[in-house]
């Protein structure tokens, strides 16, 4: 299994409770026992986005199931392993933050085994043609409409803009443009 948990989007206790499970009782709403992502990821791979978001309580926790590969439900007793692989991403620079003491700097060389530094859309501007492709399947099947023409004259202008947004922003537009679309071209006025 390829189990995702956004870490920015829970709370700590919440995502406390995400990752290693709990049991009946551990807390005011836990009327029954539940499997964490450590435990339903198995054998898998669980991933950590926004890992820079999370508190350093949580850290410590983490770091501890990294290093020893097991762990507990929240308010259990019982110790489990976790087989799963962990992959980590973040918008944030970990450093920094590690220079702020905002991150552990063990969990940081914990989990930097293997990093991809994907730079920033306006940085890596060639790729626009591609990402314009997919992204306009994408849309297009999600808003049944078929616009899948894209001028010369427009890929220029999505080249040239800055994109302070990245992907997000570009996926955004197009899907504007495609909503705003009269055939199935995309044309510099959408």
């Amino acid at each position: 299994p390829f189990i995702v948990i956004n870490c920015s989007a829970l709370t700590d206790t919440l995502l406390e409770s995400e990752l290693f499970g709990h049991v009946k009782g551990a807390f005011t709403d836990a009327v029954c026992e539940t499997k964490g992502k450590f435990e339903i990821a198995g054998k898998g791979t669980l991933f950590l986005d926004e890992i820079g978001d999370i508190s350093p309580n949580l850290q410590s926790k983490l770091l501890r199931v990294i290093e020893t590969r097991d762990f507990m439900k929240v308010g259990g007793e019982k110790v489990l392993k976790t087989e799963a692989c962990i992959i980590a991403a973040t918008n944030q620079n970990l450093l920094a933050l590690i220079d702020r003491s905002a991150f552990r700097e063990d969990l940081y060389y914990r989990l930097k085994v293997v990093e991809i530094n994907l730079p920033s859309l306006r940085e890596r501007r060639e790729d626009i043609p591609e990402l314009v492709a997919y992204l306009l399947e994408k849309i297009n099947n999600l808003l049944r409409k078929n616009v899948k023409k894209v001028p010369p004259q427009v890929v220029k202008i999505l080249k040239e803009n800055s994109w302070r947004g990245n992907v997000r922003e570009l996926e955004n537009a197009l899907t504007r443009a495609v909503i705003l679309a009269k055939g199935d071209v995309i044309l510099e006025e959408n």
